[in-house]
């Protein structure tokens, strides 16, 4: 009787032994939450300094992909604005750089609370086949949240390194666009850089795969656009991560003797 085989991964991903996966963006929709929590935080911040006001275009160019304080910097940097830096310990009301990542956690956290996260379909599809195929996968991400959204969207499991901003900092690892969180995840996993595959949303997580010499570079565009993706390093976009996938018909032709009857 016909055999019918669970999805696999194209032929896209031969020869590659890993694949790591940005979390936001990439596995699960939780940007639109940081979004909205980055919206909630500098709207009045930008306004007390008469600065011209937060966009979405803002959290691609200057937020996503990068750690917490590093993205809190770069936007108030956009706009000419200088605080102290102070310390990861600071307040969430305090008006430094740390402050500020604080209180935009607070209010990420309490929305993954009370809302959750589901991942896109595509990509769990696509975890699970690669898992199926033997491959070893991760998760880098410069969040600090990665492990509970990791739970609240039920892919702990699948995952058995994870390399968050918690991880980078205890390691003192530079964050993306520098490739350091990347090449740490491939070490864990014992895979050379050059027989690993990067999956990421970001500019600048696209950026860290390509500094890195990673074999595979693939973005996902989720809002920051495909040309931007390929200016800063993706060997391919694709919109969905089920684009990864052999189709139908390629898997019934390979699960073939001699061009019978398919196994």
């Amino acid at each position: 009787m016909p055999f019918s085989p669970g999805p696999r991964p194209s032929s896209t991903l031969d020869g590659m032994d890993a694949v790591l996966f940005d979390l936001d963006g990439v596995l699960t929709p939780t940007a639109v939450v940081h979004m909205h929590a980055w919206a909630r935080l500098f709207t009045p911040v930008l306004a007390a300094h008469g600065a011209a006001p937060y966009s979405d275009a803002d959290y691609f160019a200057f937020i996503d992909g990068k750690p917490r304080y590093d993205g809190v910097h770069s936007l108030l940097a956009s706009r000419g604005i200088e605080l102290p830096w102070g310390d990861p310990s600071d307040a969430p009301e305090a008006e430094t750089v740390c402050g500020l990542g604080n209180r935009k956690n607070a209010v990420f956290t309490e929305v993954l609370r009370t809302e959750g996260v589901t991942p896109y379909p595509g990509s769990v599809a696509l975890v699970d086949a690669l898992i199926a195929a033997g491959r070893r996968v991760a998760v880098v991400s410069s969040s600090r949240n990665a492990v509970p959204v990791l739970a609240a969207a039920g892919l702990t499991d699948r995952f058995g390194v994870v390399v968050d901003g918690l991880v980078a900092a205890a390691r003192a690892l530079p964050g993306k666009p520098a490739p350091d969180t990347y090449l740490d995840a491939a070490a864990q996993l014992g895979v050379p850089a050059e027989r690993a595959v990067v999956v990421e949303d970001a500019e600048s997580g696209v950026a860290s795969g390509r500094a890195g010499d990673f074999g595979l570079v693939v973005g996902v565009d989720r809002g920051a656009g495909a040309a931007t993706l390929i200016a800063h390093g993706a060997d391919l976009v694709v919109q969905d991560l089920a684009d990864l996938l052999a189709d139908d018909v390629e898997t019934q032709t390979t699960d073939t003797i001699d061009g019978s009857t398919p196994l």
